[in-house]
């Protein structure tokens, strides 16, 4: 496996309140080929479910919770079980521990099939999450530009992430900023986003 190097991925992209730090591509666009058809036939697709307001909302998006052993979680008022690692995501873990120097133990990947499907502000922030930990987000498939803006300021900082690229979110960023996945007529390919997790008191 070969990684790219980034030269400022030690640069903070967020002015304040906390940590946004973007690689860039860190796998080559073959491989990550390889790996967005891999996980486009191989992961355990479904419509993504939330209660919003009092209503049961199924998404056109799609989702998958895999991680170290078969646990339930709970976001957005609905419970997800989460399935067992498959070898590609093991793989593709630890490529993003090595970057991050952290270690993982679950994944939330999304399957946006256009432009046309996005990602709501939000901030990643439920109690079953470590606090203060490290979310890193793994691109595969058409360029998105990606949202954040603060909480209290409302300034906003815009990145796009590449092919193969990851994005590090750690600190108090949560608890701070709100991010998005602005939705763009543009844009007539999928996208595949895996966000590597730290689920508290996981045990199985």
């Amino acid at each position: 496996m070969i990684l790219f190097e980034s030269n400022n991925h030690h640069q903070n992209r967020l002015p304040c309140d906390g940590t946004v730090l973007y690689f860039g591509q860190i796998i080559p666009s073959e491989q990550a080929d390889a790996y967005f058809s891999e996980l486009l036939s191989s992961i355990s697709w479904k419509h993504d479910e939330a209660i919003i307001y009092g209503k049961h909302i199924k998404t056109k998006r799609k989702v998958a919770w895999y991680g170290d052993h078969p646990f339930s979680y709970t976001y957005s008022k609905m419970t997800k079980h989460a399935l067992m690692w498959t070898s590609a995501l093991l793989e593709l873990k630890n490529i993003v521990e090595q970057y991050s120097n952290e270690t993982f133990n679950s994944c939330l990947l999304n399957l946006y099939h256009d432009g046309n499907e996005g990602m709501a502000w939000h901030s990643d922030a439920e109690v079953d999450l470590k606090k203060n930990g490290v979310i890193a987000s793994l691109s595969f498939g058409a360029e998105r530009k990606f949202s954040f803006k603060h909480k209290c300021s409302k300034e906003k900082v815009e990145l796009v992430l590449a092919h193969g690229s990851l994005l590090i979110m750690k600190d108090t960023t949560q608890t701070h900023w709100l991010h998005r996945l602005p939705p763009s007529k543009r844009i007539n390919t999928a996208r595949i986003n895996l966000t590597l997790r730290q689920i508290k008191n996981l045990d199985g």
